[in-house]
């Protein structure tokens, strides 16, 4: 045999997909019964997981639809027998849902920006162990982390001090970094290569230039994964709307109009009667229901355009390179 042929036979190794196929461990017909048996439950289990998951939201979805007498004499159900769109035609009877949701639209995506740009810009700054006085503010971001103002302080400063109730500066500042993940993103951006960063500043990059052109492209699944985290507060949050927000009835978010919209339901239930007599308030569970698919649905279809950052953004994020 020639010196080519035993390099050959040693660099591509078995030819017979037979034997490759015997080399590549427990999968299909050559898997042992323990690993078939595993393999079961595992889909068992992540099946049950899923189904456990999303039963209470399709159940969700179907008693916004039913009436209060299936509502009463259905303990469980998925799809409802009388369909009614009742509640949620109560729901839309006000113009003012579609201006509440241009509100949640907007404080969601200015609210989001403004968190990824003091997010990245800190955490690419602690990420660097040239800068001065590195280790004093990662100790007061790690301070800030286990204690707080409080309530009360935060709101005197804001409403007091800073002049911002009844804006939605009230809204968008007070929240607009996160500690915890910005020690994630910090941590990623020490597990970028260091030569990277330093042959672009030899093709005479500032700091904001390699930030901007190396960095951050490098960056965009811990970016996604930690937007999507940004957004879904954001299109939750009411309480401090509802605080800082009293007045400003116009710059109500969804989440607050909605709530108001439940806790007024029966209250304005009589003053509907009087105008319109044929009027029939649906059942409050029928309203709440309703109020809950309205609320979730539009952030849920931000949902499959970044989950495949997910796993990849948070775990490259948690774990130091």
């Amino acid at each position: 045999m020639t010196v080519k042929q035993e390099i050959a036979s040693v660099n591509l190794g078995p030819k017979d997909p037979s034997q490759m196929k015997q080399s590549s461990g427990p999968v299909g017909a050559n898997a042992s019964v323990g690993s078939r048996v595993f393999d079961v439950l595992n889909y068992l289990i992540v099946s049950l997981v899923a189904f456990t998951t999303i039963l209470p939201f399709i159940y969700i979805v179907g008693a916004s639809f039913a009436s209060e007498y299936e509502l009463t004499t259905r303990p469980m159900f998925i799809i409802p027998q009388d369909v009614t769109f009742d509640a949620y035609t109560y729901i839309f009877s006000t113009n003012r849902i579609l201006t509440a949701f241009g509100n949640s639209v907007f404080i969601t995506v200015v609210g989001t920006l403004i968190n990824l740009f003091f997010t990245v810009t800190m955490a690419y700054a602690l990420s660097k162990r040239r800068l001065r006085g590195r280790n004093f503010f990662l100790n007061m971001v790690i301070f800030s982390m286990f204690f707080s103002g409080g309530m009360i302080p935060g709101y005197i400063v804001i409403a007091n001090m800073l002049q911002m109730k009844n804006s939605y500066l009230s809204v968008l500042l007070p929240g607009a970094i996160s500690a915890y993940n910005m020690m994630i993103v910090k941590n990623f951006f020490q597990g970028i290569p260091a030569e990277l960063e330093e042959s672009a500043q030899l093709d005479g990059c500032t700091d904001i230039g390699t930030l901007w052109r190396i960095v951050l492209p490098l960056s965009l699944p811990v970016l996604a994964t930690f937007g999507l985290f940004y957004a879904v507060g954001h299109w939750n949050a009411y309480f401090g709307a509802m605080i800082y927000m009293p007045q400003a009835r116009e710059k109500w978010p969804l989440q607050v109009l909605l709530r108001e919209i439940i806790i007024l339901a029966n209250a304005s239930a009589g003053d509907l009667n009087a105008l319109d007599p044929n009027f029939v308030q649906p059942p409050e569970q029928s309203i709440k229901m309703a109020v809950i698919v309205v609320s979730t649905v539009p952030i849920m279809c931000v949902y499959p355009f970044l989950q495949k950052y997910f796993v990849k953004g948070v775990m490259v994020g948690a774990l130091k390179g």
